[in-house]
C-alpha cells in the first residue's frame, strides 16, 4: 500500500513540474498570439477533457509500441520501450493532464490585458523582461491553480494509467490502480483506506485552491489601493 502511495506522489510531482514547464509558454502563446490557427492548437490541447481515457490510452499504447517511431526512439535512447514503464506513465500523464494546466494559465494571461505590457514596452523593457517581471507575477493565481489541478488530476488518473501502465507493483501500480486491485480481490478494508484517503485529499485540494486564490486576489486588490 505504501509503495502505491509513494509511486503516485512521485508521478504527480514529476508530471506537475514538467507540465508547468510546457504549459506556461504554451498558455502565454495561446493568450497573446494573433495566429488564426492558434485555436486549432488550443482545441488539440483541450481534447483530453472530452476524450474517454481509454481512447487516449489506446492511441498512446499504439504510439509507445516498439514498431512506432516513438517506441523505436525510446528503445534506442533508454534501452527499453515506453509501454508499461514509469517513463511511459509520465509521458501519458503529461498529455492527459495538459488542459488542466494550460487553461487556468491561459485565462490568467488573457486577464492581464495589453495595457501593463504595452506600458512596460514604452519604458524599453525587453519581451523577456515584460514576461518575467510583469506577466508571470500578475498571472500567479492562474499558475497556482494550474499546478494544483495538474497535481490532483495526475493523482486521480485511472483509465489512461491502466491502459499504458498496467498493474506492475513498484513500477506502474499507482493509488487508483491499487484501489481497483483491492476491490477485484475483495480486500474491502484496504480499498476503504485508500479510497477514503483520496476523498480527503480531493477535498483539501479544492479547499486550498479556493483559499489561496482568494488570498492572492485580495492581496492584489489591496496593492492597487
Amino acid at each position: 500500500m505504501g509503495e502505491a502511495v509513494w509511486l503516485t506522489l512521485k508521478l504527480a510531482v514529476t508530471v506537475t513540474i514538467l507540465l508547468m514547464i510546457v504549459a506556461v509558454p504554451l498558455a502565454c502563446w495561446l493568450a497573446r498570439s494573433k495566429a488564426w490557427w492558434k485555436e486549432v492548437v488550443g482545441t488539440l490541447v483541450s481534447l483530453p477533457l472530452v476524450l474517454p481515457p481509454t481512447v487516449l490510452g489506446f492511441y498512446l499504447l499504439l504510439a509507445f509500441s516498439p514498431s512506432s517511431p516513438l517506441g523505436r526512439l525510446a528503445q534506442a535512447v533508454t534501452g527499453h520501450g515506453l509501454a508499461f514503464t514509469f517513463e511511459g506513465l509520465v509521458l501519458g500523464s503529461i498529455l492527459y493532464s495538459l488542459p488542466f494546466a494550460v487553461q487556468p494559465v491561459r485565462n490568467a494571461f488573457e486577464a492581464i490585458g495589453h495595457g501593463p505590457l504595452e506600458a512596460a514596452a514604452t519604458l524599453r523593457a525587453s519581451p523577456l523582461d515584460r514576461f518575467f517581471t510583469i506577466a508571470l507575477p500578475l498571472a500567479r493565481p492562474g499558475l497556482l491553480t494550474g499546478a494544483i489541478l495538474a497535481f490532483a488530476h495526475t493523482v486521480g488518473e485511472f483509465g489512461v494509467v491502466l491502459m499504458i501502465g498496467g498493474n506492475i507493483p513498484g513500477e506502474t501500480k499507482v493509488l487508483s490502480i491499487a484501489i481497483y486491485d483491492y476491490v477485484e480481490t475483495l480486500e474491502w478494508g484496504k480499498a476503504h483506506v485508500l479510497a477514503g484517503g483520496m476523498l480527503v485529499f480531493s477535498f483539501l485540494v479544492i479547499l486550498a485552491m479556493t483559499l489561496i486564490e482568494k488570498r492572492l486576489r485580495f492581496g492584489r486588490a489591496d496593492a492597487r489601493g
